[in-house]
């Protein structure tokens, strides 16, 4: 009787999974049956499991990005059934579990659609778009050895907490994939809030805003037209309010650069 009360029902379903060899090749959509499935097997434990018949088969495995497998990195990004990283909030793509869908569903996997990040390979994209963002001010300036120690500098617990918050993006380009305008606003303002509330993030605020903007732009990004789906499907509930924040940023930054006499410094710095 015990065993039978906390054995598991098995059932079985279809994936319906975006098939591309390369970027530059025709894309199509493949059914995969997969039987015995057990309701707390991950998304991505099913995908090694249908990947193992493959393989047996001798057919091509489904390629598909992960790492962590712990919903920290971000890499696992799918889109399932239309929502960035399945159903359910608050989740990355490895932290589905198969007890979301029913027996006899057909699932449709596909990946991340935006133009700034071109299919590597079936489910893989290529995402270095928000390396470029980074690069262009993600980031604040201090000589290798000398960074203060962290308790130096008082910090409101307030700017601490909104910092915290800012700083749990992964990005995995949920935001993106949901955007109807592919818009990068989202990941944006939060690594640009991050350090913009920290007095460490002061003397290059205006810098950082205006080069991560811009390269967003540059990178072909789409523009926000506050509709929210990014922050609802973001796994890490990052709030759209971080945008709002980014924006009185940018149009201070804007400001200040353009009434900036020609021979002053480069470097920002906002009040």
């Amino acid at each position: 009787m015990v065993a039978e009360k906390f054995s598991k029902k098995l059932f079985s379903v279809t994936l319906r999974v975006w098939r591309q060899a390369g970027p530059a090749a025709p894309g199509r959509f493949t059914d995969y049956p997969a039987a015995n499935v057990n309701p707390d097997m991950s998304f991505l434990e099913l995908l090694d499991v249908v990947n193992d018949g493959l393989t047996i088969k001798g057919e091509e495995p489904i390629a598909f990005a992960h790492d962590c497998r712990e919903g920290i990195c971000g890499t696992c990004s799918c889109t399932i059934n239309g929502k960035p990283h399945g159903p359910g909030r608050g989740i990355a793509t490895c932290q589905l579990y198969m007890r979301s869908f029913r027996d006899g569903d057909v699932i449709v996997v596909e990946p991340f659609r935006a133009r700034p990040f071109p299919v590597v390979k079936d489910l893989v994209t290529d995402r270095a778009a928000f390396d470029k963002i980074m690069q262009a001010g993600g980031f604040i300036t201090v000589r290798t050895g000398a960074a203060p120690d962290a308790n130096a500098i008082p910090v409101p617990k307030q700017d601490a907490d909104l910092a915290m918050d800012a700083a749990a993006c992964i990005g995995c380009g949920a935001c993106v994939a949901a955007c109807k305008n592919a818009s990068a606003m989202l990941f944006v303002a939060a690594k640009v809030s991050q350090l913009g509330l920290f007095p460490q993030g002061q003397p290059e605020r205006d810098q950082r805003v205006l080069g991560m903007v811009g390269t967003m732009d540059a990178m072909g990004f789409g523009n926000c037209t506050n509709q929210y789906e990014c922050s609802a499907a973001c796994p890490k509930t990052i709030t759209h309010d971080f945008i709002a924040r980014m924006n009185r940023d940018y149009l201070k930054a804007s400001f200040r650069s353009a009434f900036k006499p020609a021979s002053s410094s480069t470097g920002g710095g906002a009040g």
